[in-house]
């Protein structure tokens, strides 16, 4: 089972954004030396605490910091975007970063809908999403004779597609395209078995894959003790808390007594949406990861360890690499 990392850019209470892209970037480096396999950054918009809303640049950004790891967008939200744009920019990147880039898409609009009118789109574009697939997908291909609209860079560069979702509908598509499949269990855990089942057993070979590649989603947060573990996790209990309050500020310091900074209510939600979480020592991460691994049969699991302080977040990161067995690769 192949090892990824997921990345927000998240600016710390105290620090700046610069300084979160930057330690994306130097995250995606150590993640490289240590066996991982890919880094991919997802596209969110009006969100004060996450630098990813420009997804392609931020992409650039850390396949330039970077020599060996594949980077790429898990991922870009296609209604916000017309397909060509899409196409142009990931085959600038992998003519930039050639057998590097990844493009994994989603259905959802990573905002609001104040956000969205914003950005000049229709929420009714995202039922276009499977045409808009493969109309992204035909720009990416070589060029057929007749055809007048190339994208430049683009054509030819065959960039691989993934289907990102949170349901069925990503599950069926992805099936029926023959395309690798993310299921965005670190948020959105519900349909996560049932997803897995259809997109399996619907599944029919493509030229980009012959068979059925699942990428789970799954919250990591290690340290060396269980305790610390669970103080770390408030971090991120703390941002799902201020979302659903809508609560406007940057990721903060974890805290002693996360009882006495949710209500019962929400923290029945944050654990809802926090179900695939390992929070433990490496002892404790082995069995989670061993576990999830039997439920799912995954073929990768992409982590997000999201931690405030950016050593121990590089630490966590770390130790999931021991954990499970990574090796570094050569000439990195």
């Amino acid at each position: 089972m192949q090892f990824s990392i997921l990345e927000l850019g998240r600016v710390r209470e105290g620090s700046d954004r610069r300084a979160a892209l930057d330690e994306a970037r130097d995250l995606a480096r150590l993640a490289e030396s240590l066996g991982y396999e890919r880094f991919w950054v997802a596209e969110h918009h009006n969100m004060p605490t996450v630098t990813t809303a420009a997804t392609s640049i931020v992409i650039a950004h850390i396949a330039a910091g970077t020599s060996k790891i594949r980077v790429g967008a898990g991922g870009i939200m296609l209604p916000n975007h017309a397909p060509y744009i899409i196409a142009e920019q990931f085959g600038t990147l992998e003519t930039l970063f050639p057998g590097r880039i990844d493009l994994g898409l989603g259905r959802a609009p990573g905002t609001d809908q104040v956000t969205l009118r914003a950005l000049r789109r229709d929420p009714q574009n995202a039922e276009y999403f499977p045409q808009d697939v493969q109309e992204l997908q035909a720009y990416l291909a070589p060029v057929q004779p007749g055809q007048r609209i190339e994208a430049v860079p683009g054509s030819g560069t065959e960039v691989p597609l993934w289907i990102l979702g949170s349901s069925l509908f990503g599950a069926h598509l992805a099936a029926e395209l023959g395309l690798p499949y993310g299921f965005a269990s670190h948020f959105a855990p519900q349909m996560l078995d049932q997803a897995i089942e259809v997109y399996r057993a619907r599944f029919k070979p493509s030229k980009q894959a012959q068979k059925p590649y699942v990428l789970v989603g799954v919250n990591i947060i290690a340290a060396p003790t269980d305790e610390e573990a669970r103080f770390l996790a408030t971090s991120q209990q703390i941002s799902f808390v201020d979302l659903f309050r809508g609560t406007r500020r940057l990721t903060q310091p974890p805290i002693d007594d996360i009882e006495s900074y949710w209500t019962p209510q929400e923290k029945m939600q944050a654990s809802n949406m926090l179900q695939v979480s390992i929070v433990g020592s490496p002892d404790t991460v082995k069995r989670g990861i061993e576990a999830l691994s039997e439920r799912t049969r995954a073929d990768e699991l992409m982590v997000v360890s999201d931690i405030f302080d950016p050593q121990l977040r590089r630490r966590s990161i770390e130790i999931i690499a021991d954990v499970a067995g990574l090796k570094a690769p050569e000439n990195v």
